[in-house]
């Protein structure tokens, strides 16, 4: 927990399923740096290890202030490294010291041999198996050029099986999808340059109070055509993608800029109003709940912000409380969304965790977003839509249609559940015009002349 309760060590994990899921869960809140399989090799010689300990998963998700997960892609590539390095630690008949001094005139050369071999295997392949990868190559190289050099036949005959296994060792590297892909990058490359990395491995982000999916970094290959704000602290950013006819609408809400002792605090907020469970009295008048919420939450942030010692000015203290208030009774990225009066329809389809949420914009017609709901989101938002509406929402009546309304927008909303649609739920937002059509706008639009509305 943020700030109260016991704290585990780092690289302590636990294996979560969800439905078809399998996430390894690796607590990191008191690691020094930053979880990232690309950039910190400590990172990811541990999540090795932890990966031949935990076997198949298909999530990899490091807990700090905020989440990092890392896709399925991503986890299988780092996965086959893993298993990779659990055969080659048991085929001592291959990379054994006993293989190499299988003849006796090869021991002025086995212990130099054996020991590079071993550095290969038992560190670098965990920390940098690209740069295992490319050391494999130039050793080969280098030990060509030796033989082709030397006229000692006793050292021409070791060095050949010696060369023959590191390049068995190489082929087994080339048919991992994690040197595959980095196979274009590796020339000039550089022991313990991680760049090469960030091309292939890239993390959503989220603040761990957030169910929500966050792609925070903007695309490698995108152009920039447009930029707004929505409201003070709210950043959108329009990208043209190459080989895409869909624009990129990538949202930075607030709650992305926080410092780390607001999360903290958010956090810890989030985790004392969970335990409060609205009542259907509650739920029956929207605007007086969240008012009840709001005035809860500020004094609660502002007792945390007090027991941490930390200068807040009220207007930040009121910025946290309407995050609050967005992730305990509310509903998320979806209400900073349909405050943007350009967004016209929001699409969030099955299965979740999976897409991303599709909306359709009022200058850029469909666009993909950089938001990627989950499944424990989707379940709060059908709870309280069904609270909302007083209506079903179950196999017997997969379909509720209601309406919403949050602070500066409101929105017709149509969700679909299984069995109708087996993959999970999916849901439809419209958002209502906040100046309703009328005749002289129809005009104004070029929707009709002034003839037809007279």
């Amino acid at each position: 927990m943020a700030l109260f309760g016991e704290t585990k060590k780092p690289f302590t994990y636990d294996v979560i399923r969800e439905g078809e899921e399998i996430i390894l869960m690796i607590d990191l809140e008191q690691y020094p740096h930053i979880p990232s399989l690309e950039d910190d090799p400590v990172c990811m010689s541990r999540t090795v290890d932890i990966l031949v300990e935990a076997g198949i998963v298909t999530k990899i998700v490091y807990l700090q202030k905020r989440n990092y997960e890392y896709d399925y892609n991503q986890t299988f590539m780092v996965q086959e490294i893993a298993k990779l390095y659990s055969q080659l630690t048991k085929r001592r008949d291959v990379f054994g010291y006993g293989n190499l001094l299988a003849d006796p005139k090869c021991t002025r050369w086995a212990a130099h041999w054996y020991a590079n071999i071993q550095n290969i295997i038992a560190d670098l392949l965990k920390r940098d198996p690209i740069g295992a990868y490319v050391e494999l190559k130039r050793t080969v190289r280098d030990e060509r050029i030796r033989m082709d050099r030397t006229v000692d036949q006793n050292y021409i005959k070791c060095a050949q099986k010696y060369v023959s296994v590191l390049q068995y060792l190489m082929s087994l590297m080339e048919k991992t999808k994690l040197i595959d892909a980095a196979n274009q990058y590796v020339e000039g490359y550089k022991l313990n340059e991680r760049s090469v990395y960030r091309r292939i491995l890239t993390p959503d982000i989220r603040p761990d109070f957030m169910f929500t999916k966050l792609m925070a970094t903007f695309p490698a290959e995108g152009e920039e055509i447009d930029s707004y704000e929505i409201g003070k602290n709210t950043e959108v950013t329009i990208f043209e993608l190459p080989d895409n006819v869909q624009y990129l609408y990538h949202l930075m809400p607030p709650e992305f800029k926080l410092s780390e002792e607001k999360y903290e605090i958010l956090d810890t907020a989030r985790k004392i109003m969970s335990e409060h469970k609205p009542t259907r009295q509650e739920f029956i008048d929207p605007e007086r709940m969240r008012q009840v919420f709001y005035n809860i939450g500020s004094d609660l942030i502002e007792e945390l912000v007090n027991y941490r010692n930390l200068r807040v000015t009220s207007s930040e203290i009121d910025e946290m409380t309407k995050i609050l208030i967005r992730y305990t009774v509310g509903f998320g990225l979806i209400e900073v969304l349909l405050q943007d009066e350009k967004v016209q329809d929001i699409t969030i389809n099955s299965p979740l965790g999976e897409m991303p949420m599709f909306i359709v914009h009022q200058d850029y017609a469909d666009c993909k977003t950089n938001i990627i709901p989950t499944t424990p989101e989707a379940d709060s938002w059908a709870s309280k839509l069904r609270l909302l509406s007083g209506r079903p929402l179950d196999e017997a009546n997969p379909i509720l249609d209601t309406e919403l309304s949050i602070p500066g927008a409101n929105s017709r909303i149509a969700v679909v559940a299984p069995p109708l649609n087996p993959s999970g739920l999916a849901f439809a937002f419209r958002r209502h015009r906040d100046k309703p059509w009328t005749l002289p706008l129809f005009i104004q639009n070029k929707m009709m002349n002034p003839l037809a509305a007279g």
